[in-house]
């Protein structure tokens, strides 16, 4: 097939449609599992004798993913690379897909003892690694088939998969709660959300199948540019990028999981004070945060979309050198509102923080392809997207509760501030990618 049936076979409306659909339904399937580590799996999959150390531990395996993420984007991103963007994608998908529904079919703690959170772990790992491979076949089937001076807006595509992901996971969670009830949701009902993925995952399918390779992949093909070990390439020959692109990626992610899971644990937990004298709770009932993160998801698509187009219009390194900067005021200011302890205060937060959100992560999926060529770009985006989730996202719920009890929320946002500062002296170091040609795109470095 020609560079030119293939970019035709990929108009506009089926890249839109294939990037978002896919990463929407990985999302899903992500972030029902972090609503059930939060609201069930305490309960269902470890001991109750001790509730404290239950929450950690089913908030401990939120971090299996991202630690497994990276070998996903290894694996993936080798045959990416390899065979083409297509294969991969669906792939991944599959993996993704198999992990979760296997999640909602597990036995109990009470049903087989330690086997259980054993399992657990095991298809935690199998959703990191499905969803390791699928962020960088998505971004890059958006950005190699973007339009000409639009790869910011069609690199939010993918992007809107998270904040899909998101209403879609907590709007099951609340709908199951509204007509079934908390105690029916503990007991059976959270297993819902995790079989229903089979259908999504089906449609995701029915998307990708229909896909063509981009242009860009390609010309590689045919000027027989394709490399044995494109991994091992993107270490040896692109490291300095690699590492860039992680920093850049980091205070997202930080951010991210501060706003839906420690702020989430500590609106919900009851209200209490922690041994050096600091609020461990805000005692808000579980359905009115879902309802506020409803909202918040919302905020999260609008502005990642917006983020997208005002990158493509200021450059990518000008505008989120001036999201980051909003990013360490916003943890700064988190006490100012969150010790409110009201629900309008905390709406506010969380709605100001997915806005803030969303104009950082909606052009990642435009920034990090960029910063490879052709050949490793598969594998290189998906490990700077990856490993950036251990440096900013495995830990920092754990981290944010142990701050929390030590020094309070200020302790909390300046660990977010912190987190921001890093992130601008990454993208001070790296230059603008905006007007590169994907297909002879290099390492941006300034």
């Amino acid at each position: 097939m020609s560079a030119s049936t293939a970019v035709q076979g990929n108009s506009p409306r089926k890249v839109a449609i294939a990037s978002l659909v896919g990463t929407a339904i990985e999302f899903y399937d992500y972030y029902i599992y972090a609503a059930a580590a939060v609201l069930v799996f305490n309960s269902q999959f470890f001991p109750k004798g001790d509730p404290s150390a239950a929450m950690l531990l089913s908030l401990s395996t939120l971090a299996l993913a991202f630690l497994a993420r990276p070998i996903g984007s290894a694996l993936f991103g080798h045959f990416g690379d390899r065979i083409g963007r297509k294969t991969t994608l669906v792939a991944s998908l599959l993996t993704m897909g198999v992990s979760t529904v296997a999640i909602g079919l597990l036995p109990t703690y009470e049903s087989i003892g330690l086997w259980a959170p054993v399992l657990l772990c095991l298809c935690r790992i199998g959703q990191g690694i499905g969803l390791g491979g699928e962020w960088g076949g998505a971004a890059l089937v958006a950005t190699e088939n973007a339009p000409k001076g639009k790869r910011g807006l069609f690199g939010s595509f993918p992007q809107l998969g998270a904040p899909i992901g998101l209403f879609a996971a907590n709007g099951v969670f609340f709908l199951v709660t509204y007509f079934l009830g908390s105690e029916a949701l503990v007991t059976w009902a959270w297993r819902i959300p995790f079989v229903m993925s089979i259908v999504l995952v089906a449609v995701g399918l029915y998307v990708r199948l229909n896909l063509h390779e981009s242009a860009a992949f390609q010309k590689v093909e045919r000027e027989g540019r394709k490399l044995q070990a494109p991994v091992s390439a993107v270490f040896k020959q692109h490291g300095g990028a690699l590492v860039r692109g992680i920093f850049c990626m980091s205070t997202t992610y930080v951010l991210f999981y501060l706003m839906t899971a420690f702020v989430q644990v500590y609106s919900k937990s009851p209200v209490a004070l922690s041994a050096a004298g600091h609020a461990t709770g805000l005692g808000i009932p579980p359905n009115t945060f879902t309802g506020l993160l409803l909202i918040g998801a919302i905020v999260f698509g609008i502005f990642t979309t917006l983020g997208g187009v005002w990158a493509d219009k200021l450059g990518r390194r000008t505008w989120l050198l001036w999201v980051t900067t909003g990013i360490v005021a916003l943890g700064l200011l988190m006490p100012t509102f969150l010790n409110q302890g009201t629900v309008a205060s905390v709406a506010a937060f969380i709605v100001i923080g997915m806005a803030v959100m969303g104009m950082t992560f909606g052009p990642m999926a435009a920034l990090l392809p960029e910063l490879f060529p052709t050949e490793v770009r598969y594998s290189g985006a998906s490990l700077a997207y990856n490993l950036s989730s251990i440096v900013g996202a495995s830990i920092p719920t754990l981290v944010a509760m142990e701050l929390n009890k030590s020094y309070g929320l200020w302790g909390v946002g300046l660990y977010m501030a912190a987190n921001g500062v890093i992130t601008m002296l990454a993208l001070y170091l790296s230059r603008e990618t905006r007007d590169l040609d994907m297909s002879e795109a290099v390492t941006a470095t300034r």
